[in-house]
């Protein structure tokens, strides 16, 4: 990735979509890793593919009991990690006037508490590997958050709602921990993934699992502030966040009508 120098990597939501595609690109590299999501069938498949360099941690990250103390309890032998990647997130439309309150939550205990969970799970072992490489390349959290949080969009209340809210906290954890530590929030578009197979509606500028894993780790060499992918929504997206007037007036009604949104 940035270094043929084994590195060790925790990465939640392994178990399908961009976590997966980011494991086997970090495996074929010949990094150590960690990989989690509440699906142990699908990781212990992902560990036969690269049983020396893949060890299989099973977590919900939404759980706050489970994952205080995670790597104590499960892992002690651990003493330090060289960066995590956290893509563990899921996706519930808001249909109105059901405002469904029970989605909210299932949402944002996932994209946002799940994040604010993991990173606080890490932190211990992201500063000794700190301590550990005075000099060299600072240990990192890179976060899949969403081009959803550019604008507001129609049925999206809950998802986009709590990925600007995990990118926020990314960017305040930053300010804290910078020094140290590298975070960098991963502002994602439209990936093929089981999430977004649930989409009835038009996905511009999709890419694969691999495309967007492939594209992380490129950009992510250089170690930016942030990531933006793919490039050409997010130019898109960024047009209209100057001119708010125009997407609610003229381009949400035509989404609105079609029911789609991002």
């Amino acid at each position: 990735m940035e270094s043929q120098t084994q590195q060790t990597y925790w990465i939640t939501g392994a178990s399908s979509g961009i976590g997966q595609a980011l494991s086997t690109e970090l495996a074929k590299q010949g990094h150590k890793l960690i990989v989690s999501s509440r699906k142990r069938e699908e990781l212990d498949k992902l560990r036969s593919k690269f049983p020396d360099l893949i060890e299989v941690l099973p977590c919900d990250v939404s759980n706050r009991q489970e994952m205080e103390n995670l790597f104590g309890t499960k892992m002690p032998e651990l003493k330090s990690l060289d960066g995590i990647f956290l893509c563990a997130g899921v996706c519930e439309y808001i249909d109105l006037p059901d405002f469904n309150l029970d989605a909210f939550q299932r949402v944002f205990s996932v994209n946002y508490h799940g994040t604010v969970y993991s990173c606080a799970a890490a932190h211990p072992l992201l500063s000794q590997s700190a301590v550990q490489n005075q000099g060299k390349k600072k240990p990192f959290i890179v976060g899949l958050c969403s081009m959803s949080s550019y604008l507001g969009f129609p049925r999206a209340e809950a998802y986009g709602a709590s990925k600007a809210a995990m990118a926020y906290f990314l960017d305040s954890l930053r300010a804290d921990v910078g020094d140290i530590i590298d975070v960098i929030p991963v502002y994602m578009g439209f990936v093929e993934t089981p999430m977004t197979a649930q989409n009835n509606f038009p996905m511009p500028f999709i890419i694969s699992a691999e495309q967007a894993a492939k594209g992380i780790l490129k950009q992510f060499r250089k170690r930016p502030l942030r990531i933006n992918f793919p490039l050409r929504l997010h130019l898109v997206l960024s047009f209209f966040s100057k001119l708010q007037r125009l997407w609610y007036l003229s381009v949400i009604p035509r989404m609105r009508r079609s029911g789609s949104n991002i």
